[in-house]
C-alpha cells in the first residue's frame, strides 16, 4: 500500500491565511540536510534558506468533492529552497521537506495516508490582539508574534536582501515540493497550483522556533517575513521519477 503514500489524487483548500518566515543560512551549513540529488537554492551562492510556513486552511479535500466534505487544519511546514533536473533535463524551483506538523489527529493520519509530509500532531494556538497576531504551540515550543498595525514592514536587519523586491524570491510557496526515498532511488514531486498570490510584507516583533534551534545552524538569520490571505490552492498529483543515483545508508 506504500503507492497511497505518494499522493495518488490532487487536492485543494481554501487558504485563510498562509505566514512565511524564510531564513537565511550559509550554504555549507545546509548541504548536508538535503539528499545528494538535491540542490541548494542559493542567493549569490553564498546563502540557502529554510521556510517555516504557518497556514490556517478551510475545506481541505480531494478535488473535485463539495467544501462540506472537506476539513479544516492549521498546518506547519519546515522545508528548505531547493533545485532538482527531472528525467526531461528541466530544471524544477522547489522545496523539501524536512518537517511538518499540524493541529488535527485526523490530518496526521491522512497525511501519513496520502503523502510523505512526515505529519505530527501538535497544539497549535492563534492570539489576536489590538496591535498583535501571535502563533505558539506549547507542545512543540515555537512562538511568533506580528505587529499587525505596521503597514509598510521593512526587512529584518540582518536579511541579505537589499529590497523586498529581492527578498519575493524566496518568499514560497514554490511551484514544486519534493521527496526522496534514497532506498528506492526516487523522488515525489508535487506541484502545488496557486491564484491571486499577493504576499504583504510584515512586521516580525518576536520569533522562537525548537525545531529551527535543534538543527544547529549557526549562521541563520529572519531574511523576509510575508502573510497572504484568503487565496485558493490546489495540489496536482504526486510524479514519481528515478533518481538514477546510488544510495548508501
Amino acid at each position: 500500500m506504500q503507492f497511497l503514500k505518494n499522493h495518488p489524487f490532487p487536492v485543494e483548500a481554501w487558504f485563510n491565511s498562509s505566514t512565511v518566515l524564510t531564513f537565511a543560512v550559509p550554504k555549507e551549513e545546509l548541504t548536508p540536510l538535503i539528499p545528494d540529488v538535491l540542490q541548494l537554492d542559493t542567493f549569490k551562492d553564498t546563502y540557502g534558506f529554510i521556510a517555516i510556513a504557518m497556514v490556517d486552511t478551510t475545506a481541505l479535500r480531494p478535488k473535485g468533492f463539495p467544501k462540506f466534505m472537506g476539513n479544516n487544519f492549521f498546518l506547519i511546514g519546515y522545508r528548505i529552497f531547493v533545485r532538482y533536473t527531472d528525467e526531461r533535463g528541466k530544471r524544477l524551483r522547489g522545496l523539501y521537506i524536512l518537517k511538518s506538523e499540524t493541529n488535527k489527529k485526523r490530518m496526521e493520519l491522512l497525511g501519513s495516508m496520502f503523502t510523505r509530509y512526515k505529519y505530527n500532531t501538535t497544539d497549535i494556538q492563534t492570539a489576536i490582539e489590538e496591535r498583535t497576531k501571535t502563533i505558539y504551540s506549547e507542545q512543540s515550543n515555537f512562538k511568533l508574534t506580528i505587529d499587525t498595525t505596521v503597514h509598510s514592514a521593512q526587512l529584518p536587519e540582518q536579511s541579505p536582501f537589499s529590497e523586498w523586491k529581492e527578498a519575493r524570491r524566496f518568499a514560497g510557496p514554490l511551484p514544486f515540493t519534493f521527496s526522496v526515498n534514497k532506498k528506492k532511488g526516487s523522488i515525489l514531486i508535487i506541484k502545488g497550483i496557486r491564484q491571486n498570490w499577493k504576499p504583504q510584507p510584515i512586521e516580525v516583533t518576536d520569533f522562537s522556533f525548537q525545531f529551527l534551534d535543534q538543527l544547529n545552524l549557526n549562521g541563520a538569520v529572519l531574511a523576509n517575513a510575508f502573510e497572504i490571505k484568503d487565496v485558493p490552492y490546489s495540489w496536482e498529483s504526486g510524479k514519481l521519477e528515478s533518481t538514477r543515483k546510488s544510495y548508501h545508508d
